[in-house]
């Protein structure tokens, strides 16, 4: 086998013209010099040096591998240095999934963040739901996947092996209610009982998050009536907006799409869902895809992250009669 050594060796002895300067040229021994050629001619198995008195000439076969020294050589050359590039976040690529209430807040601040830290990694970015980054994460298609996953399921929720992928918690965020604003319980400056919009129409979005409000409205007793499917959040809170139905919201769109004509609330029972960012065990050691979780780490734990909820005008009515409607 030909190492870099050898190959070192032999361009040396080629430029030089013997042993002693070619060894005065690399920092070697002049025994040491002939000892790597010995080795090398084993390896190749034919004489690459004709050895002449003090004298030194190349083989046929030891012209070839100085010739070809040269290029392979600085190949390595170059690969070193990238390498040392990548370590030192001098270079870099990370390509970021993440789905869509994520890439309207967590994602462009991260995004920015790493570009301000780190000008020299480059970070790419796709919009996907947790089943599908996931899938293309296994697939070796992105390095970092923004999912989420509720209470008492796992972020892979079935779909993927779960021993391959490595999660960060970045932030729990809430799940509250869209209501249009002349809904009888708009006003009600409290959460809202779940089990009082049994006889709503609903809509809902992402199958995932479907799944969720089966599940949440199940545990409230009742089984929602599905008018409208959307995964756009701005065009759930139209749907809203229009008096079409009503919808759970995460709180991390809640307050970036505000729609004036929508009241938001905390329902009852309570719902969060965890947001985290997953990657493999290997790739979390890369320094560029490290320098990427790092930046949404500290986004997500920023106070900036999500602005102040904007006030709704309401009048407070009887909670109590609140209570009472559809139970």
């Amino acid at each position: 086998m030909i190492d870099a050594a050898g190959l070192r060796v032999m361009r040396a002895i080629a430029d030089e013209g013997s042993f002693t300067s070619a060894a005065a040229s690399l920092g070697y021994s002049q025994p040491a010099i002939s000892q790597m050629v010995r080795r090398l001619e084993q390896r190749v198995g034919t004489p690459l040096v004709d050895r002449v008195g003090r004298t030194v000439r190349l083989t046929e076969a030891g012209h070839a591998l100085a010739r070809h020294a040269g290029t392979v050589l600085a190949a390595l050359d170059a690969a070193e240095e990238e390498v040392a590039a990548l370590a030192g976040l001098r270079a870099g690529r990370v390509r970021l999934s993440a789905f869509p209430s994520a890439s309207a807040t967590l994602v462009p601040k991260a995004l920015a963040l790493v570009r301000d830290r780190f000008p020299g990694v480059s970070m790419t970015f796709t919009e996907a739901e947790p089943p599908e980054s996931l899938a293309a994460l296994r697939a070796g298609e992105c390095d970092l996947a923004v999912a989420f996953t509720y209470a008492g399921t796992d972020v892979a929720r079935g779909e993927e092996d779960l021993d391959i992928f490595v999660t960060r918690h970045l932030l729990d965020d809430e799940v509250l209610v869209a209501l249009p604003t002349d809904h009888a319980l708009a006003s009600l400056d409290e959460p809202v009982p779940l089990r009082a919009l049994a006889d709503a129409a609903w809509i809902a979005g992402c199958p995932r998050c479907r799944g969720h409000l089966l599940d949440l409205a199940g545990r409230a007793g009742f089984t929602p009536a599905v008018s409208f499917e959307t995964e756009d959040y701005v065009a759930v809170q139209g749907l809203v907006a229009a008096g079409l139905g009503v919808a759970l919201i995460p709180d991390l769109i809640a307050r970036t799409a505000f729609n004036p004509d929508v009241v938001i609330r905390p329902v009852i029972p309570a719902s969060r869902r965890e947001i985290v960012a997953v990657t493999t065990a290997d790739l979390q050691h890369v320094p560029a895809v490290a320098a990427a979780l790092e930046a949404l780490t500290d986004v997500a734990g920023s106070p900036d992250l999500l602005p102040t909820f904007p006030a709704v005008a309401a009048d407070r009515v009887d909670s109590e009669a609140v209570l009472d409607y559809h139970l």
